[in-house]
């Protein structure tokens, strides 16, 4: 990672403090707090070994000192203990904060930009990268801070008693940070490498458990564990590399940090046998300067030196933010100011397309121009072989993907829509429909959907679900990823959903394309139910089923080759091979 990549993600961690501004300085200020205090402690020790040793002070006298002393250890130890919880809370908010910005933009970009990755990568991205942030918040930036406070307290203290041992501190310090500086070059690059060696083997993880039995089927599970082997290898040396660096870096701080202190203690070593007679302002050393200024010598290069452990947090929070920045500054389609809302006193939507291109998130084509126009209230599929652009069509109707040309939704160009509201007018059926874990009820209205019992019994009994749903209970648990119902029941209940939304455009991806015949006849039954009250686009590869569509969209690599009725397109052209091809596989 160059220079100017590093100090740009350095300001944009910088600039995400703001929700947290008080709550860090705050810290800040409980610090400076306990830094005077321990000015004030050491005086007060040095004072009472000089007054018992030296002057030979009664025991009851000095009293009060003792009282101080105890006032001050504990008063250092609560803010300590503040300081933490204090730290931790930072570290929290701005984690929540940040992922809600990654949710965010998840939402923004859709699936077209999230299929790109393995789901291993976005939960690391979630996970692991912004839980490397927390220490960045909660512990090196106020050490930064305190690495300048804190000595700058000590000199101020020491200086009036001898300008020496406070020359010597000055011009010791700064061999620490330099070399925390020339660390952290190394440390930063090594950091981002292991986080993008953990992004890799998590989506590898995940996907190959999730085809478990897949690779199990053709005989491949020998071949995949030792590319996970390989790549946990892989993550194991880039770990080993910013540990040894983490430890060599903090053995080279303490290096310097005790020659320093031994160079102090050096000096009044020499002072107390008199063979050095400068540094005390003309006046002799006592025992209170020297202990005084040799108890603050570590204390002075303990902030630097806590600044040295947590500058591999500042590496850390830096490869991490080299990920996420890279996600959340992807263009977006949805990032444009379009206000435009279609009226609410209309039923369904009609749409109509003219030389249309879709475009990647990068901004290439990835269809050809399109022509389509789709009536209000139709029924309407879209058949073609995998990758020719059915998927890409769906994905600019909801908004995902940018296009040239023109799209209207009942005569208002979709790049001018709100998209929020857009999307509140589309219901959606996929293959796979999404369950989590949580009640029926829950899951039915999930997407802030609003509902009344009587809505959701009858959609559920449109949705042919209520011969499970009755013996179930609405309340009745199920699992993530809809685990306790079959696939049928799971598909039976993503239909009830789309009838609870009450949308003006019915989307359909292979909605059947996971179910036994019986499940296939009910679920395409509650279909053909709910899309006479609406607009209709139906993904399928079933085209022997296509007879009650209005219209039909034949697409093949990138381009609509045929359209028309189920009548007009069997004998003829490439839907009559398709509809050949379909016919083979099933006999």
């Amino acid at each position: 990672m160059d220079k100017a990549r590093q100090k740009y993600l350095q300001q944009w961690l910088r600039t995400q403090q703001k929700p947290i501004k008080k709550l860090l300085g705050l810290n800040i200020l409980l610090a400076g707090i306990s830094s005077l205090i321990l000015v004030a402690q050491t005086y007060l020790l040095a004072t009472l070994l000089h007054e018992l040793i030296i002057v030979g002070t009664a025991r009851e006298e000095l009293l009060p000192h003792f009282i101080g002393l105890i006032v001050g250890f504990a008063l250092r130890a609560f803010i300590l203990w503040a300081r933490e919880k204090i730290g931790f809370k930072c570290g929290q908010n701005l984690r929540q904060i940040i992922r809600r910005q990654i949710f965010d933009k998840i939402h923004q970009v859709g699936p077209a930009v999230i299929n790109r990755k393995p789901a291993g990568a976005w939960a690391t991205i979630m996970l692991e990268q912004v839980e490397n942030l927390h220490n960045f918040y909660a512990r090196y930036l106020p050490q930064q801070a305190l690495s300048v406070i804190v000595p700058v307290v000590i000199l101020i203290a020491v200086f009036p008693i001898n300008w020496a041992a406070g020359l010597i501190l000055m011009l010791t310090a700064p061999l620490v940070p330099i070399f925390m500086i020339l660390v952290g070059i190394a440390a930063a690059d090594s950091s981002q490498k292991n986080m993008a060696t953990l992004a890799r083997l998590s989506g590898q993880f995940l996907d190959r458990l999730r085809g478990l039995e897949t690779l199990r089927l053709f005989n491949r599970a020998q071949e995949q564990t030792e590319h996970i082997e390989d790549s946990t290898e892989e993550f194991r040396e880039t770990t080993m590399d910013v540990l040894k660096i983490a430890f060599l870096s903090s053995a080279v701080l303490e290096f310097f940090t005790s020659v320093s202190i031994a160079l102090m203690a050096v000096y009044f070593g020499f002072s107390y046998l008199g063979e050095i007679n400068f540094g005390a302002y003309s006046t002799p050393i006592t025992l209170f300067a020297g202990f005084f200024c040799l108890t603050l010598a570590p204390e002075f290069y303990q902030p630097l030196r806590d600044l040295g452990t947590y500058y591999h947090d500042r590496a850390a929070g830096i490869g991490a933010a080299d990920v996420i920045v890279e996600f959340l500054e992807q263009p977006s389609f949805n990032t444009q100011q379009a206000q435009a809302r279609l009226p609410d006193n209309q039923s369904a939507v009609e749409i109509r397309a003219e030389n249309l291109v879709i475009l990647s998130p990068q901004g290439q084509a990835l269809t050809r121009p399109l022509n389509f126009y789709l009536p209000s209230n139709a029924h309407i599929a879209l058949v073609g072989q995998s990758g020719a652009g059915k998927t890409s069509l769906i994905n600019v109707l909801l908004g995902f993907l940018s296009y040239q040309g023109s799209l209207t939704i009942n005569g208002i160009e979709l790049n001018t829509l709100d998209r929020i509201q857009w999307r509140k007018n589309i219901a959606w059926v996929g293959q796979n429909p999404l369950l989590l874990q949580g009640s029926i009820r829950e899951n039915l209205l999930l997407g802030d959907i609003q509902a009344s019992e009587q809505e959701i019994t009858q959609a559920l009994a449109q949705a042919q679900a209520t011969e499970f749903t009755d013996k179930l209970g609405l309340d009745s648990e199920i699992k993530e990823g809809g685990i306790g119902l079959s696939v049928g029941q799971a598909q039976r209940l993503a239909v009830a959903r789309a009838l609870l939304r009450k949308g003006r455009l019915l989307l359909l991806d292979e909605p059947t394309a996971s179910l036994d015949a019986q499940s296939e006849n009910l679920v395409l039954q509650a279909l053909r139910q709910i899309s006479r009250r609406q607009t209709t686009l139906m993904i399928t590869h079933r085209i022997e089923d296509l007879k009650q569509c209005d219209l039909i969209l034949v697409m093949r690599q990138g381009e609509i080759v045929q359209q028309g009725h189920f009548e007009q397109l069997q004998h003829q052209g490439f839907f009559a091979e398709l509809l050949a091809q379909r016919k083979q596989d099933i006999n």
